[in-house]
């Protein structure tokens, strides 16, 4: 949280909406980015409610710990094999939708 001039803190979803109000193009990628996040965080969810580590997610994927803490920290650009596998890994089945957008 940040301070405001009268040393409060506001939320972040208060201090989102500030910002987006000034500036529309941080919106705009902000909201770009979500799918994304939202990939990273149902995996990571996953994983923690099952109780597993990366590593163990890791070797049930075949692939290393480091490319595992990498995804989470959204350092990697996954491809859809990969993000089967960590599906996988953690009991669940990926599925990719397409809606229509309100353009």
């Amino acid at each position: 949280m940040k301070k405001n001039a009268k040393d409060t803190y506001i939320s972040l979803s208060e201090m989102k909406r500030e910002v987006f109000a000034r500036r529309p193009d941080v919106k705009e990628e902000y909201d770009a980015l979500g799918p994304e996040y939202d990939l990273i965080s149902a995996i990571l969810d996953a994983r923690i409610n099952k109780g597993r580590t990366q590593e163990d997610i890791a070797k049930d994927a075949g692939t290393t710990q480091s490319a595992i803490a990498r995804f989470e920290a959204g350092g990697s650009n996954p491809t859809l094999a990969f993000m089967q596998k960590l599906s996988k890994a953690v009991g669940a089945r990926l599925e990719v939708r397409l809606v229509s957008s309100r353009r």
